[in-house]
């Protein structure tokens, strides 16, 4: 096995991408912060549970055909992955190392942080590739950023003989970054590109502001066929930045953006005039704390679910040696506990969940009231069922 990578050659970059982890990680305490998670509430029928060694947590997630590759499905054994987070220093390398021990010994599919500061600087390439050298056969995801190079896509995935290609849009934290980019107008085009040229199917994906219904019918528009709606409510990347700025100044927009519950509902509205016809395949991530939530996503209209914050923060900092064995601890809890509310629920797969019934309430029902979702349909799936 070689060895962790040395620093990279950029300090001032590298310095950034342990500060973002720092910063994030501090943001997670004991996981009890109320988010909209704590917003969706089941209907309780005491007579429609199922038997529970019966139930099937592994799910299949469609994608589109692309310019370089067929449509398919990828199916895994997990309804939740490691998503993307970090990667390209010394210490990031650490972290990923103990990630992806975790992915290979429990199944789980994993993404990485933006490889672009590798696709610049070769000698940070290994924070990366460390993923694909514990995980050979895993499912893995390659990161870049929207407004790269299109060739850049298939050198990502090169990079980590990448499964899939996040491309990630962060308008927000663009916004409050001290060097972040001013000039946005070009990214829906740029994520056309790189969808494009990329060898193996694209995921939009949003880092905590939310993807709304326009969003994902643009995207659906020019051929993107799997969207990660990455919501408010986890990694918080505005507070990231403004405390990297001296002024403080865009902690005006602190609660900007829309939940991943709030924009799964979104989606699922039906289509007319106002609402695109199709959307792309979603997955959901941002603010998940527990198996509880999980479900809820997928209750929702999610495929499969993304952790970050609580699967790193088991890791821990450095990524000492124990991560591993304690990430995989975790998930094998959370792998039971979710089989018992599926079992609980009444549900023996993941799309029996779009059967149960939802209650809303708070900010979460006022965004959905605003946006024409159903709320008396959603509190009365279960009447649709056979």
């Amino acid at each position: 096995m070689t060895s962790d990578a040395p620093p990279p050659t950029d300090p001032t970059r590298a310095a950034r991408k342990d500060e973002h982890l720092s910063l994030a990680l501090d943001q997670h305490g004991d996981g009890r912060a109320h988010n909209e998670f704590d917003d969706l509430d089941f209907v309780h029928h005491a007579l429609d549970g199922v038997d529970a060694d019966l139930v099937d947590l592994s799910v299949s997630v469609p994608y589109r055909a692309g310019a370089r590759h067929p449509a398919g499905r990828w199916r895994w054994r997990t309804p939740f992955y490691v998503n993307g987070m970090t990667g390209g220093t010394e210490r990031t390398t650490r972290i990923n190392r103990q990630l992806a021990i975790s992915a290979r010994e429990t199944g789980m599919p994993m993404a990485c942080g933006s490889v672009s500061v590798a696709l610049d600087d070769p000698s940070t390439a290994h924070g990366f590739a460390v993923i694909r050298e514990e995980n050979p056969s895993g499912f893995v995801m390659a990161n870049l950023g929207v407004g790269r190079p299109a060739d850049d896509a298939p050198r990502a995935v090169e990079l980590l003989s990448a499964d899939a290609l996040q491309v990630h849009v962060n308008a927000v934290q663009e916004t409050a970054m001290p060097e972040g980019s001013r000039d946005l107008s070009s990214w829906l085009a740029s994520v056309e590109g790189l969808a494009a040229a990329s060898p193996v199917p694209v995921i939009v994906k949003e880092v905590g502001f939310g993807l709304s219904r326009r969003t994902l019918g643009r995207l659906a528009d020019i051929g993107v066929g799997v969207a990660d709606v990455s919501g408010r409510g986890g990694t918080d990347f505005l507070r990231i930045e403004d405390a990297r700025r001296t002024d403080g100044g865009f902690g005006m927009l602190t609660g900007f953006g829309q939940s991943a519950l709030a924009s799964l509902l979104d989606a699922s509205a039906p289509a007319s005039s106002s609402r695109p016809s199709s959307t792309p395949t979603l997955l959901a991530s941002g603010g998940v704390r527990s198996p509880y939530d999980v479900v809820k996503a997928l209750a929702a209209g999610a495929h499969a679910v993304g952790v970050a914050g609580a699967f790193v923060s088991v890791v821990g900092p450095d990524g000492d040696e124990g991560g591993a064995h304690r990430l995989i601890s975790l998930v094998e809890d959370w792998t039971e506990r979710t089989r018992a509310v599926f079992a609980l629920l009444g549900a023996a797969h993941r799309d029996d969940l779009r059967s149960t019934d939802v209650i809303l309430r708070g900010r979460l029902r006022e965004f959905c009231e605003s946006r024409g979702v159903d709320l008396a349909a959603l509190a009365q799936r279960s009447d649709t069922r056979d």
